[in-house]
């Protein structure tokens, strides 16, 4: 069944439009009550509370209180976290043995944007049967519980200092990050206030930037989807690498000490090789049709199965469970660890990523060097109608086109995100001036049908 309000994502949209309302919010949070109140009957001894965390966009305030009330009249306890980072929020759903977990975040997005992430009592993202009862609830008329039964809400006060202790647990006790010169770049988000102490506990000589929110500037300018700040920090401090999470966290990308960015994909191989010279057993990695084909050649040569899925982490999560499986990720920085957590982190990501540097003694450039990348370049084509430009002819005639000039040497692929009204055309191939070409020619195809439609 298709889903009338979930995205890839959960909910997401431009606040104060569609279900991002202070009134819509309070009657999906209220949704969210009875659905798992329902659930939940069978289940002794759990409490019916939910956890309520958000990144620092200026609308989070608003919402969160919306999602108080809708619980509390739906008769469910509510623990209010405060700014923290999605995987922490899945974190401490899980221990605080809660009957959900709810995210008020739109990660990378601009402030102007918010929206809802939930997680399971086991920290893991919604399945589809909750989720469409969810919404079916949400169609329904409200209706709030006796006086006697309302919801009550409290704050969690050491939420913080849980989280940071979780993420520590995830690399092994003798790792010391002593001697390491990092520069984090927080993006104004939700690990601005938990990154530098998680890094700076473990030894590191940290430099934080992106620390500074005040509702507006996050993912502005900053963070894992602007990281040119970062490059020149790194360089003017003499860094031995950059650290950059999205506004939630659940992303990250690194930066060299050359300057050179480091990406999801070679974040994901240099986990996998680490986990192979620590002889532990990832069964596979899982990429996404976005994923560069020189990480898959090089998992490969490592002897580790690979495999695409369709582009979002709960698609790869699905395929890392299907395989039983412990690693996969996406190059935007998106990387699930199994082994370590239940969902996207970046903070724990990194720190795989520091602890091999650590054993391995080498620098996260020498860490890199054991893939190629293969040039790619994707465009972000901007939907302005209500058509779909990749059912145009014209477009569709230019992927082919493309696909014959690279000869079965490289890939073209096009496809709607899934939390931005954009058309993603990506290729790839062994020739940069090919490729960009090739990139551009197909993107203008796109905007024409766009405007078109």
């Amino acid at each position: 069944m298709t889903k009338k309000y979930f995205g890839t994502d959960g909910i997401r949209g431009k606040v104060g439009t569609g279900l991002m309302s202070p009134e819509k919010v309070l009657k999906l949070g209220w949704a969210v009550g009875r659905v798992l109140a329902s659930h939940d009957n069978g289940d002794k001894g759990r409490v019916n509370r939910v956890v309520i965390g958000k990144d620092t966009r200026i609308s989070g305030y608003m919402f969160e209180s919306a999602l108080e009330a809708g619980l509390s009249a739906a008769g469910v306890d509510i623990e209010l976290l405060g700014p923290m980072p999605t995987p922490g929020i899945a974190y401490l759903t899980r221990t605080l043995r809660a009957s959900a977990g709810i995210v008020i975040s739109a990660s990378h997005n601009p402030y102007y944007d918010n929206g809802l992430k939930f997680f399971s009592p086991q920290g893991e993202k919604l399945d589809d049967e909750l989720e469409h009862a969810i919404e079916a609830m949400f169609d329904a008329e409200m209706e709030i519980v006796d006086s006697s039964k309302l919801g009550k809400a409290h704050r969690v006060g050491d939420a913080e200092g849980r989280y940071i202790e979780a993420c520590k647990a995830t690399i092994p006790m003798n790792i010391r990050l002593n001697g390491l010169k990092i520069v984090l770049d927080c993006s104004n988000g939700a690990t601005y206030d938990i990154a530098p102490k998680v890094f700076t506990e473990l030894g590191a000589d940290v430099i934080a930037t992106g620390d500074q929110p005040d509702g507006l500037n996050i993912n502005y300018q900053c963070g894992s989807t602007d990281p040119a700040r970062l490059i020149d920090r790194v360089r003017a401090e003499g860094a031995d690498l950059g650290i950059a999470f999205d506004g939630d966290g659940d992303r990250v990308l690194m930066v060299d000490d050359h300057g050179e960015v480091v990406d999801g994909d070679a974040l994901l191989y240099i986990i996998a090789r680490s986990r192979l010279q620590q002889d532990e057993d990832i069964g596979g990695v899982v990429g996404t049709l976005m994923s560069n084909l020189g990480m898959e050649i090089a998992v490969k040569e490592l002897g580790i199965g690979f495999e695409r899925s369709n582009v979002g982490d709960r698609y790869v999560l699905e395929r890392l469970y299907k395989n039983n499986w412990k690693l996969g990720g996406e190059s935007s920085g998106h990387i699930i660890c199994l082994d370590r957590t239940t969902t996207g982190d970046g903070i724990v990501s990194a720190l795989q990523v520091l602890a091999y540097l650590i054993q391995a003694g080498v620098s996260l450039h020498e860490a890199k060097s054991g893939m190629s990348m293969f040039p790619q370049l994707m465009i972000n084509v901007p939907l302005t109608g209500s058509g779909d430009p990749m059912q145009s002819s014209a477009v569709q005639q230019s992927v082919v086109q493309a696909e014959a000039v690279l000869s079965g040497r490289g890939r073209v692929l096009l496809r709607a995100s899934g939390t931005e009204p954009l058309i993603r055309v990506m290729v790839e191939g062994e020739d940069e001036v090919l490729v960009t070409q090739l990139a551009n020619d197909i993107a203008a195809q796109v905007t024409q049908a766009a405007e078109a439609a």
